[in-house]
């Protein structure tokens, strides 16, 4: 298999597969139409818009944007059009939701929502998933949107989610860093004592063979000069595929940085519901939100052609 190691390589993948229906929750925000909009002209998805039908048609006939009026559901109250575009989802008329211009916490309301939500029994994060030109590759950073400050039991969750999402895109034994400030424990600093205990566990046998390790710093677990130079070794050190945070902070300022300091591409979904869910910033461009809607019609599709299972944690 060739590693996916951008989003160009993802769209490659999945143009000749079974397009895919969003159903995007508040979708008066150009830059969702635009993605929706990009995203069934490159043949990958078609789209239902939920939210207030008056703005969502102004909105496009300033951009310039062709959508299809027919299929627009007319809700204007915010919380009713996330109910109603989860519903579609939940019953199986569209195969993705999508996340519009609304608050995460109202957004992650629906998705959870006990009567027509996604849950499926596991716990869901959040990944960011970075196009880095400097790695030459792609990295999984989680949870930067979702579990605001992860005990031991959910960063193991955490750390499936993201090992079966790395599976998707053809990295069939990523190897995971979990990062703190420093790469030693410091019972003053409990982010270290619990990647401490994962990367035992994963020693142990306790993720089925998967590659965990940690404390580890960002740079040395990515870079592996800055490993070398403080002499930490190992097969995740200066390799890591995927990146744990300590808290909902570190990941969120993570991956903003990205973007806004470096100019980077990234997507963003949630993993562990019972469909692909893209949740990205109000703020991000059309183009991150086309890569997240790259990422979650992979996922739809790959979950069905391999089979793909989540991992187990063995207590």
């Amino acid at each position: 298999m060739k590693l996916i190691t951008n989003f160009k390589q993802v769209f490659e993948k999945i143009k000749t597969h079974p397009k895919k229906q969003i159903s995007v929750a508040v979708a008066h925000d150009p830059t969702v139409i635009e993605a929706v909009v990009k995203a069934h002209e490159l043949g990958i998805a078609d789209y239902i818009l939920v939210g207030d039908k008056k703005r969502i048609v102004e909105i496009s006939n300033n951009a310039g944007f062709h959508i299809q009026e027919e299929k627009i559901f007319n809700e204007p109250n915010n919380l009713k059009a996330i109910r109603k575009a989860v519903e579609l989802v939940s019953s199986n008329r569209a195969d993705i939701l999508m996340k519009g211009m609304v608050h995460t916490d109202d957004f992650l309301r629906g998705v959870l929502d006990r009567d027509v939500g996604l849950r499926t029994g596991k716990i869901m994060s959040h990944i960011n998933v970075l196009e880095s030109t400097t790695l030459g590759r792609l990295l999984f950073v989680t949870d930067g949107g979702m579990n605001i400050n992860p005990d031991l039991d959910t960063k193991a969750s955490i750390i499936l989610n993201a090992i079966y999402l790395a599976n998707i895109f053809e990295i069939e034994e990523p190897k995971v860093a979990v990062t703190t400030a420093v790469e030693l424990a410091n019972p003053k600093m409990p982010s270290t004592i619990d990647a401490s205990v994962l990367a035992k566990m994963s020693q142990r046998g306790q993720f089925s063979g998967k590659i965990i390790d940690g404390p580890f710093a960002l740079d040395n677990a990515i870079s592996p000069r800055a490993a070398k130079h403080k002499g930490i070794t190992g097969p995740v050190a200066g390799k890591a595929d995927i990146i744990i945070v300590p808290s909902i902070e570190a990941g969120n300022m993570l991956g903003k940085a990205h973007v806004y300091l470096t100019g980077g591409s990234l997507a963003g979904v949630v993993v562990g519901a019972s469909a692909p869910v893209v949740m990205t910033s109000r703020a991000d461009t059309a183009e991150s939100k086309l890569n997240s809607i790259v990422t979650a019609v992979l996922m739809a599709n790959m979950e069905r052609t391999l089979s793909i299972k989540f991992g187990k944690v063995h207590y």
